[in-house]
């Protein structure tokens, strides 16, 4: 397997165009070698573009792609370095597990009994050891996806491309699968880019998080830079959830600003901040519903949901609607509840409006 790390990423200025539409904008953007970066953004971003033109599906219009050093702007997918694991997995129903992870193997004319010494390897790597005589349709869909991984990486690529792997499992199982594939990524060095619209998924798996919006780059950083640090009000909503309260910066001195709510004012780290409107970023656990004689912002709950680990509420307030997380409590607050809203002003953040 590929562990020299020689797999860097580079585009420089790269645009797609589809006719007059524009799927990418002026893209640059380097992916190290050995990291997991993720691609993540809404449909129709530019993401999975991106991860076309790495593997040589799709060429640029302008600007160039290097991968590990070489310029493969105009090499098609068949001379890059590369293996994609698709949404779809694509197996051949009709081949064994062995012989769907040999399969790239043996179109590159090596030898059957290399080609399978080496699937086996494959299939060993992933978990799989002994199910190579099994047929696709025997194996469960997060085995499946496994065998479609491992014949990625029997080709020793320089680069791994997953293109929304786990759309196609439950919940439970994409928890599971998710935590091979980065451990298979770890354990090989290999750099791998990740495309998925899941927020979750791609903070679990990555070491850094490409947020992509209109064809261009949003913001990108390691998971805790993007939820701590948003850079627009876009970003603090698409990671981890928020609410986004307008609100007046009336001063700042010494990094904190002065931020009034209504008739409540805080402190709070100003970021870039001077003076103006902005909007406040409450997060959804980080919210805390006490009885409506305590201070705080008034309001009252709209809507509850049990959902055993934790409680959802939507709470009414002069400020607009508020996603509320809250642990289990032994007298939960219900619906049509008045109820008092504690903001913690250390955890609070500040985003431009119109930024995003």
């Amino acid at each position: 397997m590929n562990t020299n790390n020689t797999g860097t990423v580079r585009f420089d200025g790269v645009v797609k165009k589809y006719g007059t539409v524009t799927a990418l904008k002026n893209l640059d953007l380097t992916i190290n070698a050995g990291q997991l970066v993720t691609l993540l953004g809404p449909s129709g971003c530019g993401k999975t573009t991106t991860l076309r033109l790495i593997a040589g599906l799709e060429m640029a219009t302008s600007g160039k792609i290097h991968i590990g050093g070489e310029d493969v702007t105009h090499l098609t997918a068949t001379y890059r370095k590369v293996s994609m694991v698709f949404q779809s997995y694509a197996l051949f129903p009709h081949m064994t597990v062995r012989e769907n992870v040999a399969y790239g193997l043996t179109v590159k004319s090596m030898p059957k009994t290399e080609a399978a010494q080496k699937a086996e390897h494959g299939l060993e790597l992933v978990g799989l050891k002994g199910f190579g005589d099994r047929l696709p349709s025997e194996l469960s869909g997060g085995q499946q996806q496994r065998v479609a991984v491992a014949r990625a990486i029997v080709l020793e690529p320089e680069v791994l491309l997953l293109d929304e792997p786990l759309s196609n499992l439950d919940a439970k199982l994409r928890r599971h699968v998710r935590e091979e594939i980065r451990q298979i990524q770890q354990r090989l060095g290999l750099t791998a880019v990740y495309v998925t619209h899941d927020q979750e998924e791609a903070m679990a798996v990555s070491d850094r998080i490409v947020v992509m919006k209109n064809a261009e780059i949003a913001q990108e950083g390691a998971p805790h830079d993007l939820y701590e640090r948003p850079n627009s009000s876009f970003i603090a909503d698409f990671i981890g959830d928020a609410n986004l309260a307008l609100c007046e910066v009336t001063s700042v001195a010494e990094q904190l600003a002065q931020v009034r709510l209504g008739d409540t004012a805080y402190a709070v780290p100003s970021g870039d901040f001077t003076s103006g409107e902005a909007n406040l970023v409450l997060r959804p656990h980080e919210i805390r519903l006490t009885p409506p004689s305590t201070p705080g912002l008034r309001g009252s709950i709209s809507y509850a949901a049990y959902l055993g680990k934790e409680i959802q509420y939507t709470v009414e307030t002069d400020h607009g609607s508020l996603f509320v997380v809250s642990p289990i409590a032994n007298d939960p607050f219900q619906q049509g509840d008045d109820v008092s809203v504690q903001l913690d002003q250390t955890r609070m953040r500040l985003v431009a409006t119109d930024a995003g």
